[in-house]
């Protein structure tokens, strides 16, 4: 038995597989050896803040207390909507953070995941955010240098593809087959003009590849959750995005930051 409070999991790629370990306080747990095995995890009633360690008793933002969430800069509205980005206005809630965390190079790019959409992400956020995301393909095709223009162009191209991925369309594990190079070519083509007006780079990237530790995919996807259910048991079917597939249902382990469970697994 392991006992610690949730962080989201961290991830990386072996060749094209996607590995998985499960922060629980100072402890790692490798994942990927737990599929196919019964695991259990008992919510003990106590939620930390990640970010202040603060005891709480409803998070925000997936794992804040209320005051870290309506103070802290990597919880402002600009980090979900980049083109709200206010550092020029002198009102960033913490400029030292947003020059640490904004004005970096970010890629636009394109994945698959439940269809095909267009996202944003740091540099170094690759691969962890396609893996985060469930993405089975992914292509970065443009650079640029700060986060705000790469929301801004974000917008553009959302016109005509998708910045949202369906969750439970994921997790069933139906990947349509989309040619990332085709529609990176179709976005230049339709995008020229808009491109053209900002400080951009043109990517020729290769197309990156994600396997997920899955034996089964569920027909139909059923979501489990701690404040419901404080005892949360099955086996593991798999791991995909942020998610544990269970053969009781799905639980999404990045919502519950901060929630100090009894993991245990059973050999």
């Amino acid at each position: 038995m392991t006992i610690g409070n949730i962080k989201k999991m961290k991830t990386r790629l072996d060749g094209e597989l996607a590995i998985y370990q499960l922060p629980l306080g100072d402890n790692l747990i490798d994942m990927n050896e737990l599929v196919g095995k019964k695991i259990s995890m008992k919510y003990n009633g106590v939620i930390n803040c990640i970010a202040t360690g603060d005891k709480i008793t409803k998070s925000y933002g997936q794992g804040y207390s209320y005051k870290a969430f309506i103070t802290l800069p990597e919880c402002d509205t600009c980090i979900i909507k980049p083109e709200l980005c206010h550092y020029a206005k002198g009102t960033c809630r913490d400029p030292k953070w947003g020059e640490e965390h904004c004005f970096i190079p970010h890629y636009i790019y394109l994945a698959v995941s439940s269809d095909l959409k267009v996202g944003i992400t740091r540099h170094t956020q690759v691969p962890t955010r396609w893996i985060d995301q469930g993405a089975t393909y992914a292509l970065p095709i443009l650079k640029v240098q700060d986060r705000k223009t790469s929301g801004e162009i974000e917008i553009e191209i959302a016109r005509f593809y998708k910045d949202k991925t369906n969750w439970r369309k994921m997790l069933q594990g139906t990947v349509p087959e989309i040619d990332l190079i085709e529609k990176r070519e179709e976005v230049f083509e339709t995008l020229a003009d808009v491109l053209d007006s900002f400080d951009v780079e043109d990517l020729d990237e290769e197309i990156t590849t994600i396997k997920y530790p899955v034996l089964e995919y569920p027909t139909k996807v059923t979501s489990l959750g701690f404040d419901k259910k404080p005892i949360v048991e099955g086996t593991l079917l798999g791991i995909k995005g942020q998610y544990l597939i269970l053969d009781t249902g799905v639980i999404n382990m990045r919502k519950h930051q901060g929630y100090e469970i009894e993991f245990t697994a059973f050999s």
